[in-house]
């Protein structure tokens, strides 16, 4: 038997849907969103801007959702406005890193912690991390204590904690097909660490394990250069997926829609326990523009077409593709909840 505890069990029971998989929205996009509104239009990107498009993006797709995923920056207003048995994750992290330092470290925002963040309203707190598994020894060192400390917060508070590990390397541009070589075993890496108890994190949000740019035959592969054959990317998904002892689920990584559903549906070919995603720009990405370029209420509009078609196309696949996120651990009735 594996013992959960109470107050983790049932939050992250509130995430899943009725048959424990965890189809959620991922909009805790900081940085990367206000570029993208300013790169549209400069100077739009402002604090009101930002979080009226997360509100109305929450409004309308958590109707099709069983959480949502926000930041206590942007998104409080957000994720007050949730429908019904939506459940809620809130980051934790200050957004980005300095380009100038080395080694990506991460932090958390100064004026926030666990208890802050279940008070706002949060079922899980999650951490995104940049992590290399061939960085000098101090630079994971001191992220692998990062993550230790915000897991025995959790801990305390009894409150599930969701990592959300993100690979790179500091040669190769993490678009580049060196990079895409690397990367199977950077993330089998990163998903064997941190499925260590040590870290009590209750849950992976992980990259799939290739970039499907440079995947043959692909959706998302022009021609040119290749990385895999369909043959070895089921490889190196099950290869990373073996390594895991915590439940995982995936992260789009800003890929198109039909790109993305077409990767799990690979990942399921290669008969892999994920247990559902947490999806944002491949769902979303869509309607910047048309936020930009004719308002709110256009964006309603778009989102009400086009992005809950996006959703529903999602949640199709999940519903034949991913596996209820206590899979891993054998089934419901192989944990044990405990009172704390």
């Amino acid at each position: 038997m594996v013992q959960i505890s109470r107050g983790k069990f049932e939050n992250i029971k509130a995430c899943a849907n009725d048959k424990g998989i965890i189809a959620a929205v991922a909009m805790d996009q900081r940085g990367s969103l206000k570029k993208s509104i300013n790169t549209l239009k400069e100077g739009y990107g402002t604090a009101d801007t930002i979080s009226t498009f997360k509100r109305k993006v929450v409004q309308v797709l958590t109707r099709y959702a069983s959480a949502v995923l926000l930041d206590p920056e942007y998104g409080l207003s957000a994720l007050r406005e949730r429908a019904p048995g939506c459940g809620a994750l809130l980051s934790y992290e200050v957004t980005g890193y300095d380009e100038k330092a080395v080694g990506r470290l991460p932090r958390l925002l100064p004026q926030w912690s666990a208890r802050r963040l279940i008070e706002a309203g949060t079922n899980v707190v999650k951490i995104l991390l940049y992590y290399n598994p061939s960085d000098e020894a101090w630079i994971n060192d001191s992220k692998q204590a990062f993550v230790e400390r915000v897991g025995d917060e959790c801990r305390a508070l009894d409150i599930p904690f969701f990592l959300e590990p993100l690979a790179y390397d500091n040669v190769h541009q993490e678009k580049s097909l060196e990079f895409a070589r690397l990367k199977p075993g950077y993330v089998r890496s990163i998903i064997e660490e941190f499925s260590r108890p040590c870290y009590g994190i209750d849950m992976l949000k992980v990259e799939v394990p290739i970039n499907c740019t440079y995947l043959a035959g692909s959706l998302a592969h022009k021609g040119g250069e290749v990385a895999y054959e369909r043959a070895a990317a089921i490889e190196h998904f099950q290869a990373a997926a073996a390594a895991a002892k915590i439940p995982f689920i995936y992260l789009s990584g800003g890929v198109d829609d039909a790109v993305f559903r077409e990767t799990l549906e690979l990942a399921a070919e290669a008969n892999v326990p994920f247990s559902g995603v947490l999806c944002g720009r491949a769902t979303w990405k869509g309607g910047i523009p048309v936020f930009v370029q004719d308002g709110e209420s256009a964006l309603e509009e778009w989102l009400l077409d086009q992005g809950v078609r996006n959703i529903q196309a999602l949640d199709d696949v999940l519903a034949v593709c991913a596996q209820p996120w206590y899979t891993i651990y054998g089934g419901i009735d192989a944990i044990e909840v405990i009172d704390k």
